[in-house]
């Protein structure tokens, strides 16, 4: 399938908020896709459809499966990716969008990256946050239940993007929206907190 300008602003956007929650399943969904021929990945994109880059996406989308459901080393995972999810997001816009507009094409790849980049940012750091958050239970439920919410949302959103791309944008506003108050309310709590954690530590 190629893209018209709905599905590539669908994508684009999903891919960069996809990559700041589960960057490597987001890798091993696109080079599936483009692998088989369900879309046509534009060419700072088709790397991902190789086989070797399927198969470290694959490996590492497990580990990440695995640690995420592990409170702490949840976190942990989570700090380490600060690191990688965020230009990780920004590369992926950039290659989607890079030879798309033409004359200005360099142009909308930089707005693309910033576009990406940001949108990996805030889901990461609503994904952090509460995940950190839910570590000061002392029940592992509440990991594992958000965990999996992850795992579906990923995938579902990528796919509204590709088959219903009008779907797919108040969905994401929405989301944004919803991040953006659980990211308001996770720091607070994590700062009230370190509060009295330091107010009942011993002089």
């Amino acid at each position: 399938m190629n893209l018209d300008t709905a599905h590539l602003l669908a994508l684009a956007a999903a891919l960069g908020w996809a990559s700041g929650l589960r960057l490597y399943l987001t890798v091993l969904l696109v080079g599936i896709a483009g692998h088989w021929g369900w879309i046509t990945l534009p060419p700072g994109l088709q790397v991902l459809a190789s086989p070797l880059v399927m198969g470290c996406a694959a490996v590492l989308a497990l580990i990440e499966f695995l640690a995420d459901k592990i409170p702490l080393v949840d976190s942990a995972w989570d700090a380490l990716h600060t690191l990688i999810r965020i230009p990780a997001g920004a590369a992926l816009v950039a290659g989607l969008v890079s030879g798309w507009a033409g004359d200005h094409g360099e142009a909308w790849t930089a707005m693309a990256a910033l576009l990406g980049g940001g949108l990996a940012a805030t889901a990461h750091a609503a994904k952090a946050s509460t995940r950190a958050a839910a570590n000061t239970s002392p029940e592992p439920f509440s990991n594992i239940g958000l965990s999996l919410m992850g795992d579906v949302a990923v995938p579902t959103m990528l796919w509204l993007a590709w088959a219903h791309p009008f779907v797919f944008f108040p969905l994401l506003a929405l989301s944004l929206a919803v991040m953006a108050t659980l990211i308001w309310f996770c720091f607070r709590f994590l700062r009230a907190l370190l509060r009295r954690v330091r107010r009942s530590a011993p002089a």
